[in-house]
């Protein structure tokens, strides 16, 4: 892979990361309940779902 297409997909990924973090720290509470998501861990939810770790 070449640098250009790898700094590319990093800043994407970096990009769908701070979006699903952002999506989840704007959750409603009742929303997060239902789903049941722990707020304080969107870091960590963020990062398995678009690094996958």
């Amino acid at each position: 892979m070449s640098l250009l297409t790898a700094l590319q997909t990093r800043l994407r990924q970096r990009a769908a990361y701070r979006r699903t973090k952002a999506e989840i720290d704007a959750m409603p509470l009742h929303v997060a309940i239902d789903l049941d998501i722990y707020k304080p861990d969107a870091a960590k939810i963020a990062a398995q779902a678009v690094y996958g770790r």
